[in-house]
């Protein structure tokens, strides 16, 4: 079984027909075996639904899309599962946990900012239905996440950056590490490397732009400031809530990861950072924000 990702970074790209890149797994099992990361070409949707085809992609998880790339999807033989966000690799792990829903056709060609009160929480293998409405507090920092339309447009990958490698597939090895020498992530210990197309997004910058100019066999040691990686925390993307208002967290505990859906009903991940008998407050930045990073990378091969 294969799975495909709109794929940005990591995370899941919100525009499905000008997605640049797709992050293709591997399934066996029910257990994610290993993964691609392959690049759309800058076709439309609906050539994009015959590129996932012929690929042997039988599910597409992505933000949002109209109603014309669904039905090409379909046609096409692929399951959609629209409206998610946040990292690919987590709603895969959902999706394979049966507790990732679908919102069908979700794009009418207007931002789904996250502007609206409320959410409906999800966590566990249960859907902890209901929406928490009323209340006056935003889930900001969700914009970036939560807007777009997608179904519509290609184009041509856009260089975001110089360097000889820059519109090439590369492949490379690499451990990251927190200052304190903690390992958060490593292709070694998985034993595959990372596949992408350099300079054109896929990457956080500053990993991206020191690849840009590296030789073949070159190994290389990187230490990136917040800017150049996930970015600063957003104070915006931590929000309080009313447990009553939101079925289901009373389920939940600090530490804790789950889903709330914005107004459009697309859900966006958080992770609990605190609890009472009344409220429950939590973060919607990445995990990874306002951390400085180490990578130690080596250039395995590129490929016009």
């Amino acid at each position: 079984m294969k799975i495909a990702v709109t794929y940005d970074n990591g995370n899941i790209f919100q525009h499905f027909g000008r997605t640049e890149n797709f992050k293709v797994y591997d399934v066996e099992d029910g257990k994610v075996v290993g993964s691609q990361i392959i690049g759309s070409n800058g076709i439309g949707h609906g050539a994009l639904a015959g590129l996932l085809a012929e690929g042997g992609v039988q599910v597409l998880i992505c933000g949002g899309l109209g109603g014309g790339a669904l039905n090409a999807l379909q046609n096409a033989g692929v399951e959609v599962c629209a409206g998610a966000s946040g990292s690919c690799d987590e709603a895969v792990e959902a999706y394979l946990k049966g507790e990732l829903a679908s919102t069908g056709a979700n794009c009418d060609h207007h931002d789904h900012h996250h502007d609206e009160e409320g959410g409906c929480c999800g966590h566990g293998g249960e859907e902890e239905g209901g929406c928490c409405g009323g209340g006056d507090e935003e889930c900001g920092g969700c914009e970036e996440a939560q807007g777009g339309c997608g179904g519509c447009c290609g184009g041509a990958p856009r260089y975001t950056m110089e360097g000889k490698n820059v519109g090439k597939n590369v492949k490379v090895h690499y451990r990251g590490t927190l200052n304190d020498g903690t390992q958060f992530d490593s292709s070694y210990d998985r034993g595959e490397t990372l596949d992408f197309v350099c300079g054109v997004g896929m990457m956080i910058r500053g990993f991206d732009q020191a690849v840009a100019d590296m030789e073949v066999g070159q190994i290389l040691d990187i230490h990136l400031m917040p800017e150049e990686a996930y970015g600063p925390v957003d104070p915006r993307a931590i929000f309080t809530l009313e447990v009553a208002q939101l079925p289901g967290s009373e389920n939940l505990k600090p530490g804790d990861k789950a889903y709330l859906a914005n107004g459009a009903g697309q859900p966006f991940p958080v992770t609990v950072t605190a609890k009472d008998e009344n409220f429950i407050t939590f973060d919607a930045n990445h995990e990874m924000a306002g951390k400085e990073l180490n990578f130690t990378i080596e250039l395995v091969a590129v490929e016009e």
